[in-house]
């Protein structure tokens, strides 16, 4: 070993050292370099068998590479670290804040796409959309509508009394009323909405549900106004030819009360929707009663018309084969994402 040697290796070494890109290229160096078993250490090593004279030539030479190549790795390893920061910074910098986070996107509910399908059904026929307020007086929800004073509906257990006076409403049939005090015949609505009744929550009840309601006026309209609406209305709703049957039924507000049955869309020959009778009881509708027409300002000698009523609710749960009620007033993420 001389002085030559010990340069050549300080300049090799120090030529390998700035060839170094990487914290782990770096850290390969100190592994062959620097360590008790590295090669400058060898040098060391080798040194102790040399004679004196060389020791004192040679030694301080060796001592100036190995403290002088430490100082270069350190060096090296701070401006490695301060490339990393920088190239950090650079990222953020290029990141657009305003992107904000991921979100997932959300759907319709049920109901409103049931309400907007059925909308544009009656819209295309010729039928305004009218809305009404869901807290009410006993005029509209009951007087005004033909319901006796002794009819059970106005009892506490069925009915949501604020005070003796108002009520939340059981029906969407106060909207009927109140669009024939503001407008003139010929009229053709539809009202839906929320309805409350005091009744227990089970999988087919629930005491908040949804309908919508149905109102033509004119001279001389007759039931076959009415079958024939209601046949091209649960036409086009279900996507099906659907046939109607009807039954009679008792409804204050109507003369004659009729029960609307419809052809279960679902089968020909009887399923669990329809309880293998090949029909399903959909709505209740009838002629508008005379009394609910001079209720409303209108004379029944002159004009008359037709009312149907149906649950959005029941409507809903038949379309899409929802089996709970309950669903549709949840916030039940797996059953809102299929719609």
């Amino acid at each position: 070993m001389n002085l030559k040697k010990i340069n050549d290796i300080k300049q090799d070494l120090a030529a390998k050292l700035a060839h170094v890109k990487t914290e782990a290229e770096l850290e390969q160096f100190r592994l062959q370099y620097l360590t008790r078993q590295g090669i400058i250490a060898e040098l060391f090593e080798s040194l102790k068998s040399a004679p004196a004279e060389l020791k004192r030539e040679v030694g301080p030479h060796l001592n100036d590479l190995k403290y002088g190549l430490q100082e270069q790795f350190n060096l090296k390893k701070e401006q490695l670290f301060a490339e990393k920061i920088h190239a950090e910074q650079n990222k953020k910098q290029h990141f657009d804040v305003t992107l904000g986070k991921p979100t997932q996107q959300g759907s319709l509910h049920p109901y409103t796409h049931i309400i907007q399908q059925i909308e544009n059904i009656f819209t295309s026929m010729g039928y305004q959309v009218v809305d009404g307020p869901e807290l009410e007086t006993d005029f509209f929800n009951f007087t005004g509508l033909n319901i006796a004073h002794n009819h059970p509906a106005r009892e506490e257990s069925d009915t949501f009394w604020i005070d003796q006076e108002h009520l939340l409403r059981t029906q969407t049939s106060t909207v009927q009323l109140k669009t024939m005090q503001s407008q003139k015949p010929p009229i053709a609505m539809i009202a839906h909405g929320r309805t409350m009744r005091n009744e227990a929550t089970d999988a087919s009840h629930d005491f908040m549900f949804m309908q919508i309601e149905g109102m033509f006026i004119a001279k001389e309209v007759s039931i076959a106004n009415l079958l024939a609406t209601l046949q091209t209305f649960l036409t086009q709703f279900f996507g099906k030819d659907i046939k109607l049957r009807v039954r009679p039924g008792y409804f204050p507000f109507v003369e004659p009360g009729l029960e609307i049955d419809a052809s279960c869309p679902f089968c020909k020959s009887g399923c669990s929707t329809c309880k293998k009778t090949g029909w399903i009881e959909l709505l209740g509708a009838g002629l508008i009663h005379p009394n609910v027409l001079r209720h409303g300002g209108i004379d029944p000698k002159e004009f008359s018309g037709f009312a149907f009523g149906a649950g959005l609710t029941r409507l809903a749960m038949l379309k899409y084969g929802i089996p709970d009620i309950r669903y549709l007033h949840s916030s039940n993420l797996k059953f809102l994402k299929q719609f």
